[in-house]
């Protein structure tokens, strides 16, 4: 973590004193109170970190919802920001003004976060893949991540991966009441958190199954079998109504704020923000006049209103040949997720036409494979499928980068399988009853890649990238695309250049 973490941060006030910002058409409300020497050092050192969407975070946390198209953005990760910018960094207001600590607050924030969201992915990769070398890997991957920037940055995108993948791996080990409220709390964080509603039900349709089949040749076991899926399917509604909540409630806000009976609200809002909702055409909460068009609609949800008015995003709206960079900039990441469940399918065609619902019957299969390939991983492949394929057809395709790297585990995961399946400086690692040896014929013909013992004392990255020039092409070309994509973010998002 040491090297993504000294890069990250000295990262934005290098790229800033070398490379002008550039003026970008994006949100930027003016600021408001002049600021002091320790505000202009702080935006000098961390102000690369509040660019694009980071403005919407910062904007929200310091006066709500103010403006309709900030609603976009969902509420847990700005509240979060305030309260630790007016608790923990209290003492700091004699010197910073507001908005300075709401930046420091979110930076240190986004640093917790990435490494409890690391700890997190190796947990769940120990379980899941039962594979702790494996886990390692993937997890020192995720700190490199090609999203790594907006792990840093005043997104939502690390608290939202902590949470997902914390919740995940507390379903795996049975804490299915826990992992409930993590997926509630990470749908208040990003839209997208309520697709992980489909582990829930997955989980439980999967434990319903096995039993049915166990009780499938005794009458007597019906009623009981009744009686399970009575409980499954309450248990079901109740967890998965958890997890919409947030976002439903959050939708009903906005009803009140922007449809509700006009007020002179225009009144308490500083006079450089009314003049910029003026010239840019953004709608105001509370104020006299039409009624935004979403408002009359039979399910009033201003969010998807937002993206489709604001962004244009819709089902091939950017299939424009303007946007072939784009596209470009989404191909690294589109590749390695479809090569992934390609990779699986072939692997496990069996557990993948019946959707992993079939009973294994260990005297004729033996003991399950660990490692990307082993059954427990399908619920995530698919997961992991269904995300790429909406987000390369239906919203701005450059942003698949982030949007995989900070919901799924299979990015991490399937990168991990091939460097350890494929690159032989990895099998020279002993398991947990050999040391180290130098490796044969014999390991690289294919026996010691499939080892899942201890992971190893160092870091196999930072091997591989001291070693660049022994590696195998594929793991030039993963660790490539990982380095790449986090320096690359570094230089041109902290800069106000496009980026993912």
């Amino acid at each position: 973590m040491s090297l993504s973490a000294s890069g990250i941060y000295t990262g934005p006030a290098l790229f800033n004193l070398l490379i002008p910002d550039h003026a970008a058409d994006a949100f930027c409300p003016p600021r408001l109170s002049e600021p002091g020497l320790w505000d202009l050092l702080l935006e000098r050192l961390l102000g690369g970190l509040s660019h694009w969407d980071a403005e919407h975070f910062l904007f929200i946390a310091e006066r709500g919802y103010l403006y309709e198209h900030n609603c976009a953005f969902f509420p847990l990760y700005p509240l979060s920001v305030r309260a630790v910018a007016e608790g923990a960094l209290w003492p700091l207001q004699r010197l910073l003004r507001l908005r300075s600590r709401l930046l420091l607050s979110a930076v240190l924030l986004n640093s917790l976060f990435s490494v409890l969201a690391a700890a997190a992915l190796y947990k769940l990769g120990c379980v899941v893949l039962q594979c702790r070398r494996v886990a390692f890997l993937a997890a020192v991957l995720f700190s490199i991540s090609p999203a790594n920037v907006f792990m840093a940055a005043a997104y939502s995108e690390s608290m939202f991966a902590f949470l997902a993948f914390s919740a995940m791996w507390q379903l795996e080990k049975g804490q299915s009441w826990l992992s409930g409220l993590l997926f509630s709390l990470a749908s208040g964080v990003r839209a997208n958190g309520l697709i992980n509603a489909g582990f829930f039900l997955y989980s439980r349709s999967k434990f319903f199954a096995f039993q049915l089949q166990v009780g499938s040749g005794s009458v007597r076991k019906l009623p009981l079998l009744g009686k399970q899926l009575l409980s499954m399917t309450s248990s079901a509604v109740l967890m998965c109504a958890g997890i919409f909540l947030p976002f439903a409630l959050f939708q009903y806000y906005a009803y009140v704020r922007f449809c509700g009976p006009g007020t002179s609200l225009e009144q308490a809002v500083p006079k450089p923000l009314l003049q910029l909702a003026l010239e840019k055409g953004y709608r105001l909460a509370a104020m006299n006049g039409a009624k935004p068009p979403w408002c009359s609609q039979r399910f009033p949800v201003v969010y998807s209103y937002i993206q489709d008015a604001y962004w244009n995003v819709g089902f091939l709206r950017y299939f424009e040949l303007r946007q072939i960079p784009n596209f470009l900039l989404a191909l690294p990441v589109t590749l390695l997720g479809s090569w992934a469940a390609w990779t699986y399918v072939i692997a496990n065609p069996r557990h993948c036409v019946t959707l992993g619902l079939e009973g294994r019957k260990s005297e004729e299969e033996g003991k399950p494979r660990a490692g990307f390939c082993c059954p427990a991983v399908f619920v995530y492949v698919v997961h992991a499928t269904a995300l790429l394929v909406f987000g390369f057809f239906c919203v701005h395709v450059q942003v698949l980068t982030r949007f995989l790297g900070s919901s799924s585990p299979i990015l991490y995961w399937f990168s991990a399988h091939l460097l350890q399946e494929y690159e032989p400086l990895l099998w020279s690692e002993g398991t947990d009853n050999q040391t180290a040896a130098p490796r044969s014929e014999k390991s690289l013909l294919g026996k010691s890649p499939g080892s899942c013992g201890k992971e190893t004392s160092g870091n196999p990255v930072v091997r591989l990238l001291l070693n660049c020039r022994l590696i195998t092409p594929l793991s030039k070309c993963i660790l490539g695309f990982f380095v790449s994509y986090w320096l690359l973010g570094l230089i041109l998002h902290c800069n106000f250049l496009p980026w993912t």
